[in-house]
């Protein structure tokens, strides 16, 4: 294919399609950029905050540990069938592109409608939130509740700074990602050399492990509950696919990252679990609003305040992460016609998707105001598993009707059989043990996609000043549109 190359001002290279038609995001994520995108969006606040939840509704400590291994192997499939519905379709997007492209519009529709408004803002909100708490609290030593007006603050300085490093190069974000996931690895490692010093010692809470059973729940609907808990720690898991046309080779590269990703975080996650309660009662783990902060209270003393540090620059890493993956669904949704047109733009010299980084900044700004950090986080994980669900139903659904059709890449069909299951488990058990006012919300929410839907795009009820605003604001920006990056 014929391309202009033009140089902009040493931010790299970009590419103009022949005929003036669009511009291309660059393919600048090499393999282990890959891999880092993918362990610094898994690796956030949950492993410092999560543990108490998994533990309080599994009840013991080795049912806590069973749920954290199941939700790596979780994890591991979910990323092996996204990476056959990735080489099939080698868009960005993640979920949207696959499901717009087998299930069709509308089901793709409302994926977009709920992950635009709500569960990537909200995650971003979220970890704000989590970073700006561990961030504020050396100001306010002995302190058990923070002044909300400043952690707000301090969340939102942190998502307006992402959305400048996002927004100035694709190649800054990368970076910063790779050196945060240096710190949050160095970090859980510490954690890990801490449990064992402590069990060479002598020292360590060795009777939760010969009791490791004692007290198991039985309830499906706290056994599905811890693991939202667990699994919120492994979101991230399908980051790369969001990125797709930006990925070099994404074939293998897509494929590779994961394998090395995943079951390096699984295996931190684990040894780091086996430090908190080698270090932490079970009954210190519970009481405890930060796990990781009383560890390291208890075996680093003097140097205690590394772990606060440790969490703040983590949660900066997943916010980045997160941004970086999120814009581009919003970025790829809106070049399909189901998002406004001025989002499917990029900066003309920089080559980054500006108006949506900045749409998913507002959003997530006015979710910082009302969000508490725990409430958020089981009813995105509900929200995401009826996605993931309807995902991998889209390569069960490929499988029965396309079986010749050409595949890079390809699972064993057991695989997606349980990842379907798992799914229907994790949205059901919850709402069937436990119902709650709120579950109802977020159904009535999806379903108030569907007038959205047939209102603004079936019908393209678009009105004239939309039309002008999206003229404007592309000149104040200096945006232009895109062409895809399938090659």
């Amino acid at each position: 294919m014929e391309r202009r190359q033009e140089r902009d001002g040493g931010e790299g290279v970009a590419e103009r399609e022949p005929g003036g038609r669009g511009l291309r995001l660059r393919r600048e994520i090499g393999l282990w950029s890959a891999v880092s995108l993918t362990a610094g969006c898994m690796v956030g606040s949950g492993i410092f905050m999560s543990p108490q939840g998994v533990l309080v509704y599994m009840g013991s400590p080795g049912a806590s540990l069973v749920v954290w291994a199941v939700c790596g192997l979780l994890a591991m499939m979910g990323a092996l069938c996204y990476a056959e519905l990735g080489a099939l379709v080698p868009k960005s997007g993640g979920e949207y592109a696959y499901i717009l492209q087998i299930f069709g519009s509308l089901p793709a529709f409302l994926v977009i409608y709920t992950f635009v408004l709500l569960v990537r803002p909200a995650a971003i909100a979220a970890i704000s939130l989590s970073f700006a708490e561990y961030a504020v609290a050396p100001f306010y030593p002995g302190c058990s509740l923070l002044p909300q007006a400043v952690l707000k603050a301090v969340a939102a300085i942190c998502i307006l700074s992402l959305m400048l490093v996002n927004g100035r190069s694709s190649r800054l974000a990368t970076m910063l990602t790779n050196v945060c996931t240096v710190a949050k690895v160095f970090s859980l490692l510490v954690i890990v050399g801490g449990g064992a010093v402590v069990l060479g010692q002598g020292r360590g809470y060795t009777d939760a492990f010969l009791f490791a059973f004692h007290n198991t729940t039985q309830q499906p609907g706290r056994i599905g509950m811890a693991f939202y808990q667990g699994l919120w720690s492994f979101d991230g898991w399908n980051n790369v696919n969001y990125v797709m046309e930006e990925l070099k080779n994404p074939k293998q590269n897509l494929v590779w990252a994961l394998l090395i990703a995943i079951p390096l975080v699984t295996s931190l996650y684990l040894l780091v679990n086996i430090s908190y309660l080698l270090v932490l009662s079970s009954n210190e783990i519970l009481s405890s609003n930060a796990v990781a902060v009383s560890w390291g209270n208890q075996v680093l003393g003097a140097w205690a305040w590394l772990v606060p540090l440790a969490v703040t620059l983590s949660t900066f890493g997943s916010v980045n992460g997160i941004f970086f993956g999120g814009s581009r669904v919003c970025y790829v949704a809106a070049r399909e016609g189901h998002m406004p047109q001025l989002l499917s733009m990029v900066h003309v010299h920089r080559l980054t998707p500006t108006p949506a980084l900045m749409f998913t900044t507002a959003v997530a700004l006015v979710l910082v105001i009302p969000g508490n950090f725990s409430t958020i986080v089981n009813f995105l994980s509900f929200l995401g598993w009826i996605t993931y669900g309807t995902t991998i139903g889209c390569l069960l659904y490929l499988r029965i009707k396309n079986k010749n059709l050409p595949r890079p890449y390809k699972v064993p069909t057991i695989i997606p059989v349980i990842m379907l299951l798992a799914s229907f488990y994790l949205v059901l058990a919850p709402i069937i043990e436990h119902p709650q006012t709120e579950f109802l919300y977020i159904f009535l929410f999806l379903l108030s996609g569907i007038p959205v839907y047939f209102l603004l795009v079936y019908f393209r009820c678009q009105p004239k000043w939309l039309q002008m605003a999206t003229l404007y604001l592309q000149l104040l920006l200096e945006v232009a549109p895109t062409v895809k990056n399938v090659d």
